[in-house]
């Protein structure tokens, strides 16, 4: 009858619980489905995001820019660093243990494949165990898993190469290898990598390659927030905190002598899940991707016992310090908010502003030349390329100099959409511009180009110079006319 109210209060505290792992691998599912469909979707001919290098593009939020247009990078590459240090501050390495391909990849491999499919592992919740490879079956299920993910790698691959060359133009390019040598290998070698990763490098990459480890430290607070195990309750296990951390104690008998009231049963449940191989009672290390494993295992534990986990998601402050609750909204965090913030509108006005034609406007090497009939003529070649989705026809004129005037070309012209045209365009001066003698004068000039069709939305302006001769030759031409 005394066991009764017991189990009952442990049903209550285990009731409605979802490990966070399941969470993660809904999360995953979700993250998979959209890098797989992204590079599909395509609204108005244009992608969600594309650095295309084969048509010198830039494709984000399905607006296209080119090459000229591509001032957007380095507000995308703010965003991104921003983001990151933003992400990192408020939440550690949340990054990855929840979204890293790297973490994916590999719950996918020795979760999935490894210990459910072909049973080489035992236990999920145990990665410290390495599978008896004396057993010749079990080299038989590596070669199989290896296999298994060998598949997965090369559609790995192409889905980020999708990102850089789109599906439309991959699939197409692939059925010629032998054309196309640099994204074939491009792509066979991201597949490599990623099987090289996955069956040899492991966590280590994680460990002892991945930059971020060491960057994350740095933008540490009392507040952010991370797996942290809660020594007042659970007892010394270590006599500091880091990597050179001296074990106290190895079983439960030996805590109770130094510490009575410690509620940690040192059963190991956290180590043994442990994806990176640490034990998170030492305290914070660099190793730790809040993937939340530990915290899952010792829920299990604690809640048998009817008590909360020893293991948290919390902050240093209100773990170890007990100084109240964690501050999320902080100066630190509200200075990477309002940075993301700003870089996000500029980039939207940026955005907003894209040209619907590009014009680069470059003189020949001729300064200038006279007309048979005396008229000063200075020779351009105009780039034009229309960025629009449709077929414009385009016309240009000067716009703040009515003594210089277009005569050629006399009309007009057509463009397809998406397409560049080279024009030579000749200007001509109806009046003396200037009566220098002593130099060429060169006169600013203004040159507004526009699409005859939608003049108030396609038109641009661009500056350029027109030179004036000295006025003695000038005056010297007039009389020899």
């Amino acid at each position: 009858m005394g066991d009764a109210p017991k189990k009952s209060h442990i049903r209550d505290y285990l009731k409605g619980w979802i490990p966070y792992r399941i969470k993660r691998y809904r999360l995953y599912v979700i993250i998979t489905i959209l890098a797989l469909v992204l590079p599909f979707v395509k609204i108005n001919g244009n992608h969600f995001f594309l650095l295309n290098f084969d048509h010198k593009q830039l494709h984000f939020l399905f607006i296209r820019f080119d090459m000229q247009e591509l001032y957007l990078m380095p507000f995308l590459l703010m965003l991104l660093f921003l983001g990151v240090f933003f992400m990192t501050t408020l939440g550690g390495r949340v990054w990855c243990g929840w979204a890293c391909p790297q973490t994916i990849f590999r719950v996918i491999y020795r979760d999935l494949f490894e210990t459910k499919l072909l049973g080489l592992r035992k236990r999920v919740n145990n990665k410290q165990q390495e599978p008896d490879w004396s057993r010749p079956q079990n080299k038989a299920k590596e070669i199989v898993a290896i296999l298994l993910w060998s598949i997965l790698a090369l559609i790995a691959a192409a889905n980020f190469t999708w990102y850089f060359v789109p599906p439309e133009d991959f699939f197409k390019y692939i059925q010629s290898p032998a054309e196309h040598p640099v994204l074939f290998w491009f792509w066979l070698g991201i597949a490599l990598f990623l099987i090289a990763d996955m069956v040899w490098l492991k966590e280590n990459f994680c460990i002892y390659i991945c930059p971020y480890s060491r960057v994350q430290s740095v933008m540490y607070d009392d507040d952010t927030i991370m797996a942290i195990y809660d020594v007042h309750r659970g007892g010394h296990i270590y006599d500091h905190e880091g990597q050179d951390a001296k074990k106290l104690v190895s079983d439960r008998k030996s805590l109770l002598a130094k510490e009575p009231e410690a509620e940690c049963t040192v059963c190991e449940s956290c180590v043994k899940v442990c994806p990176t191989h640490i034990d998170i009672r030492q305290g914070m290390q660099l190793e730790c991707i809040n993937c939340l494993e530990c915290v899952d295992a010792c829920t299990k534990v604690m809640g048998a016992l009817g008590k909360p986990s020893l293991v948290r998601w919390s902050s240093p402050k209100e773990v170890e310090k007990r100084e109240g609750p964690t501050r999320y909204i902080r100066p630190i965090t509200m200075a990477y908010a309002g940075a993301l913030f700003i870089v996000a509108i500029a980039l939207f006005i940026t955005g907003v502003k894209k040209e619907h034609m590009l014009l680069n406007i470059n003189k020949t090497a001729q300064l200038y030349r006279f007309t048979r009939d005396g008229k000063i003529v200075n020779d351009y070649t105009f780039l034009f390329q229309n960025t629009d989705s449709k077929d414009h026809t385009f016309y240009f004129e000067i716009v703040d100099n009515p003594k210089i005037k277009i005569i050629r070309p006399v009309r007009p012209f057509k463009l397809q959409a998406r397409k560049k045209i080279k024009k030579i365009v000749q200007l001509e001066a109806v009046e003396p511009l200037a009566k220098n003698i002593r130099k060429d004068t060169p006169i600013p000039v203004v040159v507004k180009a526009y699409a005859t069709d939608d003049p108030d939305k396609i038109h641009i302006e661009r500056k350029t110079v027109f030179v004036y001769p000295r006025w003695d030759i000038v005056q010297k031409r007039v009389k020899t006319e």
